[in-house]
């Protein structure tokens, strides 16, 4: 009877410290917003001349930060005055060491970015912004919002900026992918954009479209062969980052995913995904929703 009860205590002891860990991971833990990324000299010249390649004539260093892990925000073209610009927010695991690989450059973001900038055309901008300090693995941070919402006021600013650039406006399309894709739904609001999309996102932290409150239209996409999917999409407290934006009921408009392979396999040239993802970032300005 003794040891019974014992080994009853001793698992309500264990019980209760996992309770007590998961209510400590679940509430919401806050990061100073982080700011504009600057433009550091040394840390442009740098960059500049390890990623530029034969044929990137038009690649621009607009922001260069060293600090830490590193920030950069690049463009392939001109967003001073291409028709269309579309800026690409990565995930987890991006920064100044991480955003090209020369060897296998669809894995990365610069390849994603290249890759969409030669589908949309000579009349476009892409602008690859890694202007927030990204989840390292699959820990905490990329399964809470602590880094997202710091980073959701400089993706207003960098995205105001654009739009109220002298001359016309262009059309803007701001594309998250993965954790860059919760940043994006939790800036929605606020975003002046004509197009947002979300491609391999763990959750939108919004229950539809509507919940975002966005007067952009909203495109999702998630390949069946992305382990993303099996991601739960639940939350509880901070813990999680809830509906799946390319399930048929959170009612953002789907993109073609055919042939995608993988985590990383949606701006891979000549895939359905990345010419459809062309055509939201060339189209003319969409409706706006009700």
């Amino acid at each position: 009877m003794r040891n019974t009860t014992l080994a009853a205590s001793v698992a309500l002891s264990v019980l209760s410290a996992l309770v007590g860990a998961v209510v400590q991971l679940a509430q919401p833990a806050a990061a100073a917003p982080v700011g504009p990324v600057g433009h550091d000299a040394a840390c442009a010249a740098d960059l500049t001349a390890r990623v530029t390649r034969g044929d990137d004539e038009g690649l621009r260093v607009l922001g260069c930060d060293p600090a830490e892990r590193g920030r950069a925000v690049l463009a392939l073209g001109d967003p001073a005055t291409a028709g269309s610009v579309a800026v690409l927010v990565p995930g987890s695991d991006t920064d100044l060491s991480t955003l090209d690989d020369p060897a296998h450059p669809q894995h990365r973001p610069l390849g994603w970015a290249r890759a969409l900038h030669a589908a949309a055309g000579p009349d476009s901008a892409v602008v690859l912004w890694v202007g927030y300090p990204t989840p390292e693995g699959l820990g905490r941070d990329a399964a809470t919002g602590r880094l997202a919402r710091a980073a959701v006021p400089a993706l207003v600013a960098e995205v105001t900026a654009l739009r109220d650039r002298p001359g016309s406006p262009p059309h803007l399309t701001v594309v998250g992918h993965s954790y860059g894709a919760v940043v994006v739904a939790l800036a929605a609001a606020d975003l002046p954009a004509d197009d947002l999309v979300l491609l391999a996102s763990p959750g939108a932290r919004a229950d539809d479209v509507d919940d975002l409150h966005t007067t952009a239209r909203v495109s999702a996409a998630r390949s069946p062969d992305d382990w993303i999917g099996r991601v739960p999409h639940v939350r509880l407290g901070d813990l999680g980052h809830g509906a799946d934006p390319a399930a048929p009921a959170f009612g953002a408009h789907p993109l073609p995913v055919d042939g995608v392979r993988g985590h990383d396999g949606y701006f891979r040239p000549g895939s359905t995904t990345l010419a459809a993802l062309a055509d939201v970032v060339t189209g003319p300005p969409q409706e706006t929703r009700p």
